[in-house]
């Protein structure tokens, strides 16, 4: 068996150090996290500008590219939301923290809830970002998010929900909810006519145009990865299929076919 030299063995201690040691700033760390998740969800450019360092690389979940530039004029350039726009709120699970002095590793799962016109939908990231202390302040010099993908039972239950609020808002007829819950190209098709979501909505403002909710123990979803189709009928025979797609980690209608008995 082959000896230890002095040297080799104050290298292994001071190596194994600097793997083992704890992460000191963990608190500041999970705290900076936290804040910028609280501003993101608001859009605040002022949480965006404190987070990320000038010379950030950030690869998105979409396989995209982009610096902490792109992600400002992305931040500022956004319109002022409105009434009938989603709402997603940014939380962290599972924080994990390694701390190298000056440098960081903080790895978590971004959970983004979206509140979708009364239909909540949920979204889990695996998000991990190395930090450095410049000047007494952490940023983040590189960033990587992989989405989780969900479970078909979660996609179902998702839907089953839009669905819902869906055929509420029509019936009830509530626009503001209503345009949260189509995608802009929506069409509704009876029998030979078909309506834009544009005429949807002056129909329904007009108050000429009267639906009445299916059953909804008479209804089946089936998902298709970012595509899903519920089926159903109402109580008097008449059949419906509307069809949605994942946007951005919200479903939104897209197609609307009904039939009569």
């Amino acid at each position: 068996m082959k000896r230890l030299t002095s040297s080799t063995f104050v290298l292994l201690l001071i190596v194994g150090g600097v793997f083992a040691q704890t992460a000191p700033d963990a608190t500041e760390l999970t705290k900076l996290l936290n804040d910028f998740l609280a501003g993101a969800s608001h859009n605040d450019p002022a949480a965006h500008e404190r987070f990320w360092a000038d010379d950030l690389i950030y690869t998105r979940s979409a396989g995209r590219r982009v610096s902490k530039a792109e992600i400002m004029k992305d931040v500022r350039s956004a319109p002022a939301p409105k009434p009938t726009d989603p709402k997603t709120v940014y939380t962290a699970e599972d924080i994990q923290i390694q701390q190298y002095g000056d440098t960081a590793i903080v790895a978590f799962r971004l959970v983004s809830t979206t509140d979708n016109g009364g239909s909540k939908q949920v979204a889990n990231n695996l998000n991990s970002g190395t930090l450095v202390k410049r000047n007494g302040k952490w940023q983040v010099v590189s960033w990587q998010s992989t989405r989780m993908p969900r479970t078909e039972e979660e996609s179902k239950r998702e839907v089953t929900d839009a669905d819902a609020a869906f055929h509420q808002a029509l019936a009830t007829a509530d626009v503001n909810k209503l345009t949260a819950l189509t995608a802009s190209n929506f069409a509704w098709t009876q029998g030979m006519a078909q309506m834009s979501l544009k005429q949807v909505l002056d129909e329904l403002s007009a108050g000429r145009l009267k639906y009445v909710k299916p059953e909804a123990a008479k209804s089946s979803v089936s998902v298709y990865g970012e595509t899903a189709v519920v089926r159903g009928e109402w109580v008097d025979g008449g059949r419906y299929t509307l069809t949605f797609i994942n946007q951005g980690g919200t479903w939104k209608a897209v197609a609307l076919h009904t039939s009569q008995k």
